[in-house]
């Protein structure tokens, strides 16, 4: 998404690689992937640093986290690229459980195929007690992989 006006940065301070690469003419390559919905309103559906890149199918992690947080044992999760060795990332997710509830990766994936396409369905799951969160308390999915032992 591109957006330009009055009310955007005019650029990242001393950081001028950063501006380069953010900014054409006046306009602001914000990173972020959206859709505009049949109202004309724009809903956004996730960065494009953090897509997925599975044998060539660009995959949305925010989908992903969508769905697995409608089982009711998930308390918080995040999905997020791992190598892989032919489709060069697959998919993976990090996953708090609710206090008191149990789930297996197997119960999970087959829970998410049933709400996804097959190529959608996290290979892994890492069943973790907190998901690293950013100074702004995001939560982090990009270097996740390499945080959590999956970096290959």
């Amino acid at each position: 998404m591109v957006i330009r006006g009055a009310n955007v940065t005019p650029g990242y301070e001393a950081n001028p690689e950063a501006n380069e690469n953010a900014f054409i003419d006046d306009w602001f390559r914000t990173g972020d992937q959206g859709v505009i919905d049949r109202d004309g309103y724009l809903r956004l559906t996730g960065r494009l640093k953090e897509l997925i890149n599975r044998g060539g199918e660009k995959i949305a992690p925010i989908e992903i986290d969508v769905v697995l947080m409608d089982h009711p044992a998930v308390q918080q999760c995040v999905a997020f690229a791992i190598p892989h060795h032919s489709l060069g990332e697959d998919i993976a997710a990090a996953v708090v459980l609710r206090d008191g509830h149990t789930c297996t990766d197997r119960e999970l994936r087959e829970f998410a195929a049933r709400r996804l396409e097959h190529w959608k369905v996290p290979r892994k799951f890492v069943f973790v007690r907190e998901i690293p969160k950013g100074r702004t308390g995001k939560l982090q999915r990009i270097g996740l992989a390499a945080k959590l032992g999956l970096a290959g």
